[in-house]
């Protein structure tokens, strides 16, 4: 019997010591306060923030001294007289979790979990035409696909109407993201690609006239890749052509130095 109450108190104290942490969203480059909810600070209270296991700012409660530690934040934070952080022009490396402790108290006075969101970038939607339209389920169809760079954690979707058609997620920094649609080139339909996370969002619409032709028909209906090779290999050729025009004027302005009729 007095085994079991010690390990029901042994329960008791795991379950209501850990600390809850406090969620906090923000974009890049605004403001966020982390409060430490005490309404007075006494004199002989010292408040400290930590970001992980790093001493970053403190505050002491008999002269109202305030310092700060970490040079990753220099210039970027502030204290409020009991104790509340402000971060200014956040940066998504200031995501993290924060602790504030209060040297009268035994418990964390809060715990936040800040999360620092970069900016979505607008997505961007093309031809994809690595397949010939014989190996497409439709000569009548062209597959496109949404793409974005250097994101995380976030969801690419592709809408019609209203409705969810597809959407695929990522949560490390992914360099290249995309996602395909397959749509008809007669289709009236309004489709859109959003790019969303928690707090924010970047759509991009369709416009199926501009980009479903004939491969054939034009560079710009095809993916950005495949464009810029097309471009690269012309000018490539174009070069070169213009290379062997020289070579042969050169050539035949020697000849015709060196001809006997031309030495006297």
């Amino acid at each position: 019997m007095f085994i079991f109450i010690c390990l029901c108190l042994l329960t008791m104290v795991g379950v209501f010591g850990v600390d809850e942490a406090q969620s906090v969203s923000v974009m890049e480059g605004d403001s966020v306060t982390l409060n430490t909810d005490v309404t007075e600070m006494q004199r002989d209270d010292l408040i400290m923030w930590t970001f992980g296991h790093i001493l970053i700012a403190k505050i002491n409660g008999k002269d109202k001294k305030k310092e700060f530690y970490d040079e990753r934040f220099r210039n970027r934070l502030k204290l409020d007289q009991i104790g509340s952080l402000t971060f200014t022009n956040t940066r998504t490396t200031d995501s993290g979790f924060y602790k504030v402790t209060s040297s009268r108290t035994e418990m964390p006075l809060n715990t936040f979990n800040l999360t620092v969101y970069a900016y979505l970038p607008v997505p961007v939607i093309s031809r994809d035409c690595s397949l010939p339209s014989s190996e497409t389920s439709s000569n009548q169809s062209c597959l496109l696909v949404c793409s974005v760079l250097n994101v995380s954690d976030v969801t690419l979707s592709w809408y019609k109407g209203n409705s969810l058609l597809s959407n695929i997620s990522v949560s490390d920094l992914s360099i290249s993201f995309s996602l395909p649609l397959e749509v008809e080139y007669q289709d009236n339909n309004t489709y859109s690609c959003v790019l969303k996370n928690s707090i924010s969002n970047q759509t991009k619409h369709l416009d199926i006239s501009m980009l479903c032709h004939t491969c054939s028909d034009c560079v710009y209906c095809c993916g950005p890749t495949e464009a810029v090779i097309r471009l690269a290999f012309s000018a490539l050729v174009g070069v070169a052509t213009v290379a062997v025009l020289v070579y042969d004027i050169r050539s035949r302005s020697l000849q015709w130095q060196k001809s006997p009729s031309n030495a006297d």
